[in-house]
């Protein structure tokens, strides 16, 4: 396959490498990201970079609308079948975005206060946000919010999970924690709680009144977002936690 354009066309003011040292990441396309990672594939019946990484973004696009959502999870295998990529492009490829993965949900230092739903979730995200399969996760903290430690509880299929109040609150005992915060994933992105989710929540908050171990909230996280239950329903007023 062959492309018009190439790097060497291109003015050196609106090469990607350059425009990104003058103007940032932001003032570059996802193409054009790409192309950094490959290089400039100069040479005769060649893709430039740029060409290839649009080309690239049009085969991951073949059965979704945003290929970027492909990408996420997207395989060595999956990436050499695209003319042009080879495993080390491939490689290079998946390196990049794992690492930015890392970067996006890298968890809290220990002892970080818990303030908000956007704190735990931030504490919450490695081992939930873009996973494949649902995961049920809680945050364990002390009585003054400080972050104690994370606990993946259980890994379910693509469609669920099975989380018992039991295994959730041996974790919190067991640790010496005195609150918590509940979380589990939707693979799909939607972040709006089922109605197993809303019956979870409501057990869970029952067993926290009688333990007297409060529940501070129960996160739905997916794809680069978060939804609070506590926020988005009155649960917490039908079973105050006594926090």
């Amino acid at each position: 396959m062959t492309y018009s354009l190439r790097i060497a066309d291109i003015p050196t003011s609106e090469r990607p490498r350059e425009r990104l040292m003058a103007f940032g990441p932001q003032s570059l396309s996802t193409a054009e990201l790409i192309a950094i990672l490959l290089g400039t594939g100069q040479g005769a019946g060649k893709l430039s970079s740029v060409g290839l990484g649009q080309y690239i973004l049009k085969e991951l696009s073949q059965c979704e609308e945003d290929p970027l959502s492909v990408m996420r999870n997207v395989g060595v295998g999956e990436l050499t079948k695209i003319h042009g990529v080879g495993p080390a492009k491939a490689t290079t490829i998946i390196a990049a975005i794992e690492l930015g993965k890392r970067v996006f949900l890298s968890k809290p230092p220990e002892l970080t206060v818990i303030d908000s739903p956007q704190a735990a979730a931030n504490a919450l995200s490695h081992n939930l946000m873009w996973q494949t399969q649902e995961r049920f996760a809680i945050l364990l903290m002390d009585v003054k919010n400080r972050l104690l430690g994370t606990k993946l509880l259980t890994i379910g299929t693509a469609t669920e999970t099975l989380a018992h109040p039991r295994e959730i609150f041996r974790e919190v005992l067991k640790h010496n924690a005195t609150r918590l915060i509940i979380a589990h994933n939707h693979p799909s992105g939607n972040v709006e709680p089922s109605h197993q989710d809303i019956e979870l929540t409501r057990q869970l908050l029952e067993g926290g009144q009688f333990l007297s171990l409060p529940i501070l909230d129960h996160l739905i996280l997916g794809n680069g977002d978060y939804g609070s239950i506590r926020q988005m329903t009155k649960l917490w007023e039908e079973y105050p936690q006594g926090e």
